[in-house]
């Protein structure tokens, strides 16, 4: 396995495949060169699953190393232990580790009053019960050095080397390998303490004695995501037709490409370079995205398997996957993923934080008096508002809803002792996370917290008095936001969509996340309850669940700044500041590029001068997504009050924004605007404004044409490009763009936009075409595809016969790409690559050499399926030439990042440059207009950082030049281009 466990390690986590099971497991950080080795995970693992010991485990396979195995194993025994062939192997084990039976076993009965003798490990730094050594693997060997024993979380310095016996999966000493090979079975057979491995312990590199978040990454090892294998996926597709490639799911599967994406994303928070508080920000980031790959991409699946899809697949087997194969292999690489979560956050980041005066506590960590107002508080803030829900023959099972946390409570009535089970629902509307800071003085707690889940299933007696808590555990459900619309049949879209939020609230679940400690009784009782029949649907979580919410921490801590990213504000574009807008569109075409750009300054301004000024006659505009309190939704209200016409199309299918659309959409009516709905089939995902002025010679148009949406929020984190221009080709394209989503009006072409679902996709396979031919005349032809995902069949298809035909194709893609890189004769001229940093890449850029004279096309649209055939979007050339070379100048950037740039190998998997070396080195970039400064901050800081500081510099540059105009100072003559 390759990757990072600290940045770049390597991971592997022992779990549970089902609610109950618990292992024993190793946690190895390794080095790239050394993945052969952990090919065989299950051997590395130890495999001790409490239910199967007798079939897959013998004495031998357990490491004994010192007294930390022995704590951990009696807590295990503590809930797994059972009799017969397990218990002798069992017994086997503990002689070695030097502690009997009889002090492991323990009654089930004395298992009581969870909320006293719970033991949580996540806040003390551990993961799950751990009896093994950590061990750290040297590079271009087959030889294992362990540097760490864990015990409750508590790390202590030991030293274990040796190697896998393939025939048993024990570790062997290298002393014990100078024996013949047939000799090696000897550790397998042992018994007793017979050829225990010793423990030597070695002193611990320089690296190790500093703080975690201030180690430096070796840079001698690769960093590879997925850090294994894809379950179902091909690593070697050469030799394979061009029509397999771009349909196999075995060569591309839409579900596990997604998952690699959210590796890559995951990687932000394992990478020790990343500030602290930064981590623990991507940690949820990718907790909720697999919350929201759940909600629409399983549930999909689930639809599909429900309606028995599988029987409608008649190709061969390589070409598609049944919805149960998917779910299948989607299943395994989730339950990775989440392990490398927890362990990520309790192992590395909570340990660092902590360090850092930011502590995430357990109740049974905390003093009494802080006990004490905790009950008060549970008693004023929590009591009132919780309502413990019976399930029994006369309390059906209560209604739980969409990604919310609930408690399952097993009760004893000490009057008849009968076993009862309850619910008590987690309010989600209260903050996750209390502070210990009871006062606004108390600055020593004001950066220590204790769930809420924590909180209340401490105070439970409180909700059922007189009842025995036996146990109590957390569980987090999921429905499926997946929907069948038949908007064809629908009279009122509004009603439809409303209709829709109202039957998601029931919708079937998909999955059910519960506490690797929850008894197995309870788990399938929940299973069964909530209508869950395969074991792929459940997840046993050892740490805090809704890891999405961790980043709500962030704002309330009191930290230092070395914690997080260096400030950015966004800066005011140099032709804006301080002057009329449409003035300084009329001079010239503005390509804004935000969040370096202010998109309060530019974007919005621009909304707000058209809502102000008395000579604007008209507005219209397209909305996907935007906030509720958003000023651009303000400002189209303030103009329609004003007398404006404006008509606005709002997208009511934005997915999950459903509810915040129509929100704002009868906002909007209220006001007087003329609103839209979107249209039948399609979704409405272009972002245009079109403003109507009236001038001294007349009507002239403006227009912002975005790759973005119109939202304040997203438009500090999102990078996006925006263009404003008064060209009138591009004014009358967008007026009848808008009589086509406002009314009865078909467009066969237009002047000079490209439109989805028309003719986008003829225009584009043109200018690849126009390319190939070029290659085939000897001429310059190359491609630039700059976007969030590459998947329609029909252009990944053009693009490898560019490819053959000798075209330099440039992918820079984000998230999910069909393509497969390195293949001879297929692919030998393409390289993909992917970015992500403290912003989210988002900017859709397409650029083709054209024979020397380059044509550069940017807008809203991915070369997905879905965006060029059942999207309607808007893609728009850029002719100015100083305006291309600014996107000439980002995307010389993004090819020459070595900081936050992952490239695609061969076998689909992703390599994240400037660490390691890659057996195919990517084909260099030769940077076209970008200067050797931003190149060279790109190289060392990465994409984000390098144009920030450039951006940063010529806006400074630009106020000057504006206040020594306003003074009446001489300047210097400025030149064609800043090359700083």
């Amino acid at each position: 396995m390759e990757g990072a466990a600290a940045g770049l390690g390597s991971t592997s986590v022992g779990r549970s495949s089902q609610p109950g099971r618990s292992y024993l497991f190793c946690h190895i950080e390794s080095n790239a060169r050394s993945s052969a080795l952990l090919a065989g995970s299950t051997a590395m693992a130890c495999g001790i699953k409490c239910h199967h010991w007798q079939n897959r485990v013998t004495s031998s396979e357990v490491i004994s190393v010192a007294s930390g195995v022995r704590s951990i194993a009696r807590k295990m025994q503590q809930r797994c232990f059972k009799k017969g062939a397990a218990g002798e192997a069992f017994s086997n084990i503990s002689s070695q580790l030097g502690c009997g039976r009889e002090s492991l076993e323990r009654p089930r009965s004395q298992t009581t009053r969870l909320a006293k003798k719970k033991q949580n490990a996540w806040s003390r730094g551990g993961v799950r019960v751990r009896a093994d050594a950590v061990v750290q693997q040297s590079a271009g060997s087959d030889e294992t050095t362990g540097n760490r024993l864990v015990e409750n979380g508590v790390a202590t310095l030991v030293t274990l080397k040796a190697v896998i016996d393939e025939k048993s999966g024990a570790l062997l000493l290298k002393e014990e390998l100078t024996k013949e090979k047939n000799d090696t079975t000897h550790a397998s057979k042992s018994k007793g303490g017979d050829a225990k491995p010793k423990l030597r312990k070695l002193k611990p590199s320089k690296i190790d004695d500093l703080p975690v978040e201030l180690r430096q990454p070796p840079m001698n090892g690769n960093v590879v995501m997925p850090p294994q294998k894809q379950e179902g996926l091909e690593a070697d597709v050469a030799g394979i037709g061009v029509d397999t490639l771009v349909a196999a799911d075995s060569v591309y599967n839409k579900e596990l490409s997604w998952l690699a994406f959210n590796w890559r994303v995951l990687h932000m928070a394992l990478d020790v370079r990343t500030p602290l508080l930064e981590r623990l920000r991507f940690l949820a980031i990718s907790a909720r995205n697999l919350d929201e790959f759940f909600c629409k991409r399983i549930g999909a699946l689930k639809r599909q398997e429900a309606a028995g899809v599988e029987n409608l697949i008649n190709v061969q087997s390589r070409m598609a996957w049944t919805p149960q194969q998917q779910l299948k292999h989607v299943a395994k690489e989730v339950r990775l993923m989440v392990d490398t979560q927890i362990a990520c956050l309790t192992e590395e980041v909570l340990p660092a934080l902590k360090k850092n005066g930011f502590n995430l506590v357990d109740y049974e960590e905390l003093h009494l008096h802080e006990k004490d107002q905790l009950r008060l508080y549970f008693k004023s803030s929590l009591e009132p508002i919780l309502t413990p829900l019976a399930v029994d023959p006369g309390h059906p099972f209560p209604y739980i809803g969409n990604l919310t946390s609930s408690i399952a409570v097993v009760l004893r009535d000490p009057y008849d002792d009968a076993v009862q089970f309850a619910i008590v629902s987690v309010p989600s509307g209260l903050e996750r996370w209390k502070s210990l800071a009871f006062s606004k003085n108390d600055e020593y707690n004001m950066n220590t917290f204790v769930s809420l889940e924590d909180i209340i299933i401490n105070n439970l007696d409180l909700l059922f008095g007189g009842m025995e808590i036996m146990s109590a555990h957390v569980f987090r459900t999921t429905r499926n936001a997946d929907v069948a619309r038949n908007e064809e049949e629908a009279e009122d879209l509004l009603e439809m969509i409303t209709d829709e939020m109202r039957e998601l609230r029931f919708a079937p679940f998909v999955r059910l996340e519960v506490d690797c400690k929850m008894p197995l009784e309870v788990v399938q009782r929940l299973t069964m309850e909530l209508g869950l029949s395969d074991k792929d649907d459940v997840y046993a979580i050892c740490g805090p669940m809704a890891l999405g919410e961790l980043d709500s921490l962030v704002g309330k801590c009191n930290l230092t700044s070395p914690l997080v990213y260096t400030l950015w504000t966004s800066k005011t574009h140099p032709r804006l500041q301080g002057a009329d807008v449409f003035e300084v569109i009329k001079k010239g075409d503005i390509l804004l590029h935000h969040p370096y750009h202010s998109f309060v300054t530019s974007t919005q301004h621009f909304v707000e001068a058209a809502a102000n000024d008395p000579k604007v006659a008209a507005i219209k505009a397209t909305l996907y997504r935007t906030n509720n309190d958003s000023p651009v939704i303000s400002a189209l209200a303030k103009a329609a009050e004003a007398g404006k016409q404006v008509a606005v199309l709002v997208e009511l299918k934005a997915r999950f924004d459903e509810v915040r659309n129509m929100g704002f959409a009868q906002k909007l009516e209220d006001a007087g605007c003329n609103v839209a709905y979107g249209l039948v089939g399609l979704k409405t995902h272009c972002k245009c404004i079109m403003v109507v002025r009236k001038e001294d010679d007349g009507l002239r148009t403006y227009v912002h044409i975005g790759t973005g949406n119109y939202n304040p929020r997203t438009a500090s984190v999102y990078t996006d490009f925006g263009l404003l221009s008064c060209d009138p080709d591009l004014g009358m394209d967008v007026a009848d763009l808008f009589k086509y989503l406002t009314g009865y009006h078909r467009q066969v072409a237009y002047r000079k936009l490209l439109v989805a679902p028309g003719t986008m996709r003829n225009e584009f396979i043109w200018l690849i075409e126009r390319e190939i031919a070029n290659a085939q005349a000897g001429k310059p032809a190359s491609i630039i595809v700059k976007c969030n995902g590459l998947d329609d069949q029909v252009m990944v298809t053009k693009l490898y016969e560019a490819s053959k035909a000798g075209v330099n194709i440039d992918c820079i893609v984000r998230g999910m790409c069909r393509i497969r890189t390195g293949i001879p004769n297929v692919s030998d001229n393409i390289r993909v690559v992917s970015i992500l940093g403290r912003f989210l890449e988002h900017h859709r850029i397409f650029r083709f050499e054209n024979g020397g004279d380059a044509e550069y096309y940017m807008g809203s649209a991915d070369w997905m399926t879905r965006n060029l055939t059942r999207r309607v979007e808007v893609v728009t050339p850029v002719e100015d030439e100083a305006l291309q070379k600014e996107l000439q100048e980002m995307l010389d950037a993004c090819l020459c990042d070595r900081r936050k740039a992952w490239e695609m190998r061969p076998d689909g998997r992703y390599q994240l440059l400037g660490v390691g070396n890659m057996k195919d080195p990517p084909r260099k970039h030769i940077p076209q207009v970008a200067s050797p400064k931003l190149i060279a901050a790109v190289e060392s800081m990465g994409l984000h950082e390098g144009l920030m500081e450039i951006v940063a510099k010529r806006c400074r540059k630009a106020k000057k030049v504006n206040l020594r105009k306003q003074d009446g100072t001489a300047m210097k003559p400025r030149r064609q281009h800043d090359s700083s």
